[in-house]
C-alpha cells in the first residue's frame, strides 16, 4: 500500500480547502436536524432515541454523497491531473483506495458533527446507547457504499453532472428495492422467491436492522462487499482508460 497516505492526505486536505466542503457539512447538518425534529416528529414520539434520525439517512445520502463523489475522478480528468496522478509510481488500486478513504473520512467528519443530537437525547431521557452506536456504524458503512458507487461513476466521465445523475439513479434503485411498494410491483412480475432475493440487494433492507440496534454480520458484509466491488470496478475502468 505504498503511497496510500500521501494520496489520502492530499485528497482530504483538498476537501477542506474548498468552500464546497463546508457547504456540504452545513446542508447535511441542517437537513439531518430538520428531518429528525420536523419530519420525524422527534418530540411527539416521546422516545429518547435517534432511530427516526437514522431513518432519513438513506434519503439524505442519495443526493449529498454523489455530490461529494462526483469530483473524485471527473474533475481530475477534466483538469488533466488524472493522467498525471495515474503515472505516479503507485498502483492504480492504491490511488483509488486513497481517494475513496479521503472522501469517506470527510463524510465521517460530517457524521461526527451531529453529536449535539446525542447530547439532546441524553438531556431529554435515558436512551439505549447500543442502537445509537450501531446506527452510526451502519450509517457510515452505507455512506461508504454510496461513495464507492459515486467514485465509480466519476471514473466513467469527465462531466461531474453526468456522474452525479448516474450515481443518484443507481443508489435510488438500491434504496427502493427494499420498499414494500417496490416488492409488490416485483411480485406482479417475478416469483416471490426471486423478489425476496432482489430485495436483499437493497440498502434499506440491510440498514434498517442496524439502525434498530441489531448488528447482523451479513449486513456488514453486504456494505463492505458493495464498497470493494465498486472500487475494483473503478480500478478496471481507470486501467482501461490508461491503456487507451
Amino acid at each position: 500500500m505504498k503511497g496510500l497516505f500521501p494520496i489520502f492526505k492530499r485528497e482530504l486536505l483538498a476537501y477542506f480547502r474548498s468552500p464546497v466542503a463546508y457547504v456540504f457539512i452545513i446542508i447535511f447538518l441542517a437537513a439531518n436536524a430538520g428531518c429528525t425534529f420536523l419530519l420525524g416528529n422527534f418530540y411527539n414520539s416521546n422516545q429518547a432515541s435517534l432511530e427516526n434520525s437514522f431513518l432519513f439517512h438513506p434519503w439524505l445520502y442519495l443526493f449529498l454523497i454523489p455530490a461529494v463523489g462526483m469530483r473524485l475522478w471527473a474533475e481530475e480528468r477534466r483538469s488533466g491531473t488524472g493522467e498525471l496522478l495515474l503515472t505516479l509510481p503507485v498502483r492504480t488500486s492504491v490511488t483509488v483506495f486513497g481517494k475513496f478513504l479521503a472522501g469517506w473520512a470527510f463524510i465521517a467528519v460530517a457524521l461526527v458533527l451531529t453529536f449535539p443530537m446525542i447530547i439532546t437525547v441524553h438531556f431529554l431521557g435515558f436512551p439505549d446507547n447500543g442502537p445509537i452506536i450501531t446506527g452510526y456504524l451502519g450509517s457510515l458503512l452505507m455512506a461508504g457504499a454510496y461513495l464507492a458507487i459515486a467514485s465509480f461513476t466519476s471514473a466513467l466521465t469527465k462531466n461531474q453532472v453526468i456522474s452525479f445523475i448516474i450515481s443518484v439513479n443507481i443508489c435510488l434503485i438500491l434504496v427502493l428495492l427494499g420498499w414494500g411498494v417496490m416488492s409488490e410491483m416485483l411480485n406482479a412480475v417475478f416469483p416471490v422467491w426471486l423478489t425476496d432475493v432482489i430485495s436483499q440487494f437493497s440498502f434499506t433492507t440491510h440498514f434498517d436492522a442496524i439502525r434498530r440496534g441489531v448488528v447482523d454480520f451479513r449486513d456488514i458484509v453486504y456494505f463492505l462487499s458493495i464498497i470493494i466491488f465498486m472500487l475494483m470496478t473503478n480500478v478496471v475502468v481507470l486501467e482501461s482508460k490508461k491503456g487507451s
